[in-house]
C-alpha cells in the first residue's frame, strides 16, 4: 500500500502536464490563426511575409517577437509597402504589447475595436492611408499612440483624456477639425503631444499648463487663434514648443521665459505683435529660435549674448529695427543667421563670424551701412552669404576671397566698390554670384577665372572696363549678365563654347567689332541682349539655327546689311528689337517680325512689314521691260487660276500657312505651323484620322476626342472640338501664337483645321508615357531630371514669351516623358482649359485662390508645379483618396518637413537614394513648400524656381530643418 502514493502522484503529474500541453497548443493555434487571418487581409508586394506559414514556428516569422513563454509580444512591420485593410485579428492577440504597422499603404477605417486590446503598450499606425474618424475608447496602460499622417477626419474624441498612462500622442498630418478637447489635459503623464497639420480651430487650452510632464508640444499648421496662453510658461520640463503656421495674435508671453529647459522655440508664420520679451533671452538652453514671418517690432537687445547654445536664429520678415546686436558675435555655436526683410540699420557687427560657426548669413533687404566684416568666414564653413539691397560700402573683404566653402553669394544693390581680387575669381564651389548694382571697377580679363561650378554670374551695373575674359572657368554657366559696364573690345568667340548658356546679356557697354558666328552654337540660348554697344557688320545668318532663341535685342548698335531672311523662321523667336542701326532692305514677313512694334525697327533704312511696323512699303526693283511683261502675264495667270478654281486662297496672315478647302463636309480652314507637315497632310487626312486602322491609342471620350494616329506614316495626336460655337472669337488668333511656341520641353501644336461644324487640333506625337504612370518606377536622379525639364518649360512660358503664356493648371497627366527621361508639357489652350468652372474645382492641382473661377495666373502655375514636386518626392498625389481636399497634401508635407525627418516623407521607392542625395531632396522639398505658399505673392517666379531647383544639384551642405530665404 505504501507504493500507491508515489504512483498516484506520478499519474496526477502526467495528467496535469498533458492538460497544460493541450491547453498551450490550443492557445498557440489561436494566435497562429489570428496571424494568418491578418496576412490574408493584406497585400505584400515585397514578399516580406513569405515565411509566414505554419511549417515555421511563428516566433521565427519576420516582424514577430515572442516572450520567453513563446507568446506573441510584438508585431513590427514598418515600411514594408503592405496595403489592404487592417484586420481586427492582430488586436485580438491576447498578449500583444507592440503593434507597429507605420509607413505602409494600409487603407480603410481604423477598426473601432482596437482600443479593446487591453494588453497594448505601443500602437503606431502612422504614415498610412487610413480614413474615417479616430475610434472612441481607451487603453489604460497604453504608453504610445501614433496615428499621424493618415486621412483621419472628424473631431478628436473626448475619451482621449482616459488614456491615463499615455506618454506619446501624435495625431498630426490628418484632417481633424474642431477644437482641442479640454479632456486631453487629463493625461498628466503625457510627454510628447503632436496635433500639427490638421484643421483645428479655437484657442490653445490654458489647461495645458497642468500637464507638467510635457517635453514636446507641436500644434503647428492649424487654424488656431487668439493669444498664446501664459500658462504654457508653467511647463518647466518643456524642451520643444512649436506653434507655427496658425493665426495666433497678441504678444509673445513673457512667461515663456520660465521654460528653462527649452531647446527649440518655433512661432513663425503667425500674427504676433510687439517686441521679444527680455525673458526669452534668459532661455540659456535654446538651440533654435524662429520667430520669422510675424509683425514683431522693436530692437534686439544685447541680452541675446546669454543664448550661448544658440545654433539657428530666424527673425526675418518682421519689423525689427535698430542695430544688429554685437552680442551675436559672441555666440560660439551660431550657424544660421537670417534677419532679412526687416528695418535693421547701422553697421553689421565687426566681429561677426570670428567666434561663431556660421554657415548661412542672410541680412538682405534692410538698411545696413558700413563695410562687410572681415571675419564672416572665420569658421571655414560659410556657404551662403546674402547681403543684397542694403547700403553697404567698401570692398569685398580679402578674407572672403579665400573662403573656399562659399557656394552662393548675393551682394547686389549696395554701394560696394574696388576690384575683384584674383583669389575671389578662383572660388571653385561658388555656383551663384551676383554683385550687380554696385560701384565695382577694374579689369576682369587680366586674371584666370577658375570658378568651375559657376552657373549664374551677374556683374551688371558696375564700372568694370577692358576686354571680356575668354572664359570664366566653368562648363555649367547658364546665366551671364555683364550689362551696363564699360567693357570694350570684341565679343570673345570662345563664348560660343558655353554650351549650357540660357541667357546672355552684354548690353550697355562699348563693345565693337562683328557679332561672332560662334554664338549660334549656343543651342540652349533663350535670351540674347547685345543692345547699346558699338557692334558693326551684319546680323549673323547662323542665328537662324538657334532652335530655342526667344528674345533677341540688337538695338542701338552700328549693324548694317540686310536682316537674314531665315531669321523670321526661328519658330521660338517671339521678341526682336533691331532699332537704331544701319540696316536696310525688306523686313522678313515671317515669325516675330510679323506685326512688330514700330519702336523695335525704328531708325534704320528698312521697308515692308505690317502696318504696325510703321515702315514704308518696299519699292519694286526696276527691271528690263520684257521681264515686266513676263511678270505681269505670270501674275495674271496666277490670279486667274485662283479665281477659276477657288480651291486654295493663301492669306499672308503672320506667315502661318492658312488654306481654305471645300469638300463634301463643308468649307474648312487648314493652318499648319510646320512647313514639312503642311506639304504632306491634307484636310481629308485629318478627318479620317479617327478610323480604327489609323488609331494607335484612343483617349478618353468626353469634351473632346483624343487619339494617337498615323497620317501618311507620320504620328500625331489629334484632338477634336465638337462644340465650336462655345469658342470665343479671339481663340483662333491665340492658336496661331501657340503654334509659334518651340521648346524641347513643350508638346508642339502642329496645326489646326476648323469649320462651322467642328475643329481639330493636331499635336506632335510623343513616344512615352505620362508622369503619373511611371513616377513610382523612377530613381531620384531620373525624377530630378524630369522636374528640371518642367521648370525649364515654365521659365520659357513665363519669362521669355511675350505675352506670357500660362499653363492653366499643372498635373502629372499633362507631362509626357520620353525614353530619355525628357519631359514634355502639354499646354491647355485658351478657352479650352475648362468649359465650366467645375473643371477647376475638381482639379487637385489648381491653386486655392482660383478653385472657384476660371482665372489663371503665373502664381497658379507655380502652385501646381509645387504640388508636382511634392508628388515626385513623396510618391503621394493630391488627388489620392487619402486627401479629401488638395490643400491637405501641402499641409501634410509642411508638417512632415518641419523637422526634416527625411524617412518620414520621402517615397519609399527612392529611400535607397536618400543617403547620397539627402541634401538635394531637402532643398527640393523646401522649394516645393515655397511654391505652394497660401499667399500667392510669397511664391517665387518661374525663373527663380528653375535656378533654385537646378542649384540643388550642386548644393553640398544643408542644415536640416531650416527655411532657406533666397530663391535666386
Amino acid at each position: 500500500m505504501a507504493k500507491k502514493g508515489p504512483q498516484a502522484c506520478s499519474v496526477l503529474f502526467k495528467f496535469m502536464f498533458m492538460f497544460l500541453f493541450l491547453n498551450f497548443g490550443v492557445l498557440h493555434a489561436e494566435e497562429l490563426e489570428l496571424l494568418l487571418s491578418f496576412k490574408s487581409s493584406i497585400n505584400d508586394p515585397l514578399q516580406y511575409l513569405s515565411n509566414w506559414n505554419p511549417s515555421v514556428t511563428f516566433c521565427k516569422w519576420q516582424g514577430i517577437t515572442c516572450s520567453n513563454s513563446s507568446r506573441i509580444k510584438a508585431i513590427d512591420l514598418p515600411g514594408k509597402n503592405i496595403s489592404g485593410k487592417l484586420s481586427l485579428s492582430v488586436f485580438q492577440l491576447p498578449y500583444i504589447e507592440t503593434i507597429n504597422l507605420s509607413s505602409n499603404q494600409l487603407s480603410g477605417q481604423v477598426p473601432p475595436e482596437i482600443f479593446s486590446c487591453t494588453s497594448l503598450r505601443y500602437l503606431n499606425l502612422s504614415n498610412n492611408n487610413f480614413t474615417g474618424s479616430i475610434p472612441r475608447g481607451s487603453i489604460a496602460y497604453l504608453e504610445t499612440l501614433d496615428l499621424s499622417n493618415n486621412m483621419l477626419a472628424g473631431k478628436i474624441p473626448q475619451e482621449i483624456g482616459s488614456f491615463s498612462s499615455l506618454k506619446f500622442l501624435d495625431f498630426g498630418g490628418n484632417v481633424l477639425v474642431g477644437t482641442i478637447p479640454i479632456s486631453i489635459t487629463n493625461i498628466t503623464s503625457l510627454e510628447f503631444l503632436t496635433l500639427a497639420s490638421n484643421q483645428l480651430v479655437g484657442q490653445i487650452p490654458r489647461e495645458l499648463g497642468q500637464m507638467r510632464s510635457l517635453k514636446w508640444i507641436y500644434l503647428g499648421y492649424n487654424n488656431l487663434s487668439s493669444e498664446i496662453p501664459k500658462e504654457i510658461g508653467e511647463l518647466t520640463s518643456l524642451n520643444h514648443l512649436d506653434l507655427v503656421y496658425n493665426n495666433l495674435t497678441g504678444s509673445i508671453p513673457s512667461f515663456l521665459g520660465n521654460l528653462t529647459n527649452l531647446h527649440y522655440l518655433f512661432l513663425y508664420q503667425n500674427k504676433l505683435t510687439g517686441s521679444i520679451p527680455k525673458s526669452i533671452f534668459g532661455l540659456r538652453k535654446l538651440i533654435s529660435l524662429d520667430l520669422s514671418d510675424n509683425f514683431l517690432s522693436g530692437e534686439i537687445p544685447e541680452l541675446i549674448v546669454q543664448l550661448q547654445n544658440l545654433e539657428i536664429l530666424h527673425l526675418f520678415s518682421n519689423n525689427f529695427s535698430g542695430k544688429i546686436p554685437s552680442a551675436l558675435s559672441s555666440l560660439p555655436r551660431l550657424q544660421v543667421l537670417q534677419l532679412w526683410s526687416n528695418n535693421f540699420s547701422d553697421e553689421i557687427p565687426k566681429d561677426l563670424g570670428k567666434q561663431n560657426n556660421l554657415t548661412v548669413i542672410d541680412l538682405s533687404t534692410n538698411s545696413l551701412t558700413g563695410k562687410i566684416p572681415e571675419g564672416l568666414c572665420s569658421s571655414g564653413n560659410l556657404f551662403k552669404l546674402i547681403l543684397f539691397s542694403n547700403s553697404l560700402d567698401g570692398e569685398i573683404p580679402k578674407s572672403l576671397s579665400t573662403c573656399k566653402s562659399l557656394q552662393r553669394v548675393r551682394l547686389q544693390d549696395n554701394n560696394l566698390s574696388g576690384e575683384l581680387s584674383t583669389e575671389f575669381t578662383k572660388l571653385q564651389l561658388v555656383y551663384f554670384l551676383d554683385i550687380s548694382g554696385n560701384n565695382f571697377s577694374g579689369r576682369i580679363d587680366a586674371r584666370k577665372w577658375e570658378m568651375t561650378s559657376l552657373q549664374m554670374l551677374s556683374l551688371a551695373r558696375n564700372r568694370f572696363y577692358g576686354a571680356l575674359p575668354n572664359s570664366f572657368g566653368s562648363d555649367h554657366l547658364e546665366n551671364l549678365d555683364l550689362s551696363q559696364n564699360r567693357f570694350s573690345g570684341t565679343i570673345p568667340r570662345t563664348f560660343g563654347s558655353l554650351s549650357e548658356l540660357v541667357q546672355l546679356k552684354l548690353s550697355g557697354n562699348q563693345l565693337s567689332g562683328e557679332i561672332p558666328d560662334e554664338l549660334s552654337s549656343l543651342k540652349k540660348l533663350v535670351s540674347l541682349d547685345l543692345s547699346k554697344n558699338q557692334l558693326s557688320g551684319q546680323i549673323p545668318a547662323s542665328f537662324s539655327d538657334m532652335a530655342v532663341l526667344g528674345q533677341l535685342d540688337l538695338s542701338q548698335n552700328q549693324l548694317s546689311g540686310e536682316i537674314p531672311i531665315n531669321l523670321g523662321r526661328v519658330e521660338s523667336l517671339v521678341l526682336v528689337n533691331i532699332s537704331h542701326n544701319n540696316l536696310h532692305g525688306s523686313l522678313p514677313s515671317t515669325g516675330a517680325f510679323l506685326a512688330i512694334n514700330a519702336s523695335a525697327v525704328a531708325d534704320n533704312e528698312l521697308c515692308g512689314g505690317d502696318t504696325s511696323s510703321g515702315l514704308p512699303p518696299c519699292r519694286r526693283v526696276k527691271n528690263p521691260m520684257w521681264w515686266f511683261y513676263v511678270a505681269c502675264i505670270l501674275g495674271a495667270s496666277v490670279v486667274l487660276a485662283l479665281a477659276c478654281f477657288g480651291i486654295v486662297l493663301i492669306r499672308g496672315r503672320k506667315n502661318l500657312e492658312l488654306k481654305r478647302v471645300e469638300n463634301e463636309d463643308g468649307i474648312w480652314e487648314l493652318q499648319f505651323f510646320h512647313p514639312k507637315v503642311s506639304k504632306s497632310v491634307t484636310i481629308e487626312d485629318i478627318l479620317s484620322s479617327k478610323k480604327e486602322e489609323k488609331v494607335i491609342h484612343r483617349g478618353k471620350k468626353g469634351f473632346s476626342y483624343k487619339g494617337k494616329c498615323i497620317i501618311n506614316d507620320m504620328k500625331f495626336m489629334v484632338k477634336e472640338i465638337n462644340d465650336v460655337k462655345s469658342i470665343q472669337s479671339n481663340f483662333w488668333p491665340e492658336i496661331a501664337e501657340f503654334g509659334k511656341l518651340q521648346h524641347p520641353n513643350i508638346v508642339k501644336l502642329i496645326g489646326v483645321c476648323r469649320s462651322d461644324r467642328g475643329a481639330y487640333l493636331v499635336y506632335e506625337y510623343v513616344e512615352g508615357k505620362n508622369l503619373s504612370e511611371i513616377l513610382r518606377s523612377l530613381s531620384w536622379e531620373r525624377r530630378l531630371k524630369i522636374a528640371i525639364g518642367i521648370a525649364k518649360a515654365l521659365r520659357f512660358l513665363h519669362c521669355y514669351c511675350s505675352p506670357t503664356v500660362l499653363v492653366g493648371y499643372m498635373s502629372p497627366q499633362k507631362i509626357m516623358v520620353d525614353g530619355k527621361d525628357e519631359p514634355r508639357l502639354r499646354l491647355s489652350l485658351p478657352h479650352l482649359r475648362c468649359i465650366d468652372t467645375k473643371c477647376f474645382i475638381s482639379s487637385a492641382y489648381v491653386a486655392p485662390e482660383t478653385r472657384h473661377s476660371k482665372d489663371t495666373s503665373e502664381k497658379g502655375d507655380i502652385y501646381g508645379f509645387g504640388l508636382i514636386l511634392i508628388e515626385i518626392l513623396t510618391g503621394k498625389s493630391p488627388a489620392d483618396a487619402e486627401f479629401g481636399f488638395h490643400e491637405s497634401i501641402v499641409e501634410w508635407a509642411r508638417y512632415c518637413y518641419s523637422d526634416c525627418h527625411l524617412d518620414m516623407w520621402i517615397d519609399p521607392m527612392i529611400k535607397a537614394d536618400a543617403s547620397i542625395n539627402q541634401n538635394e531632396m531637402v532643398e527640393t522639398m523646401n522649394l516645393a513648400l515655397h511654391c505652394t505658399a497660401t499667399d500667392p505673392t510669397a511664391r517665387p517666379c518661374a525663373d527663380d524656381v528653375f535656378k533654385t531647383l537646378h542649384s540643388a544639384l550642386t548644393t553640398s551642405s544643408c542644415i536640416l530643418g531650416l527655411k532657406f530665404s533666397s530663391y535666386f
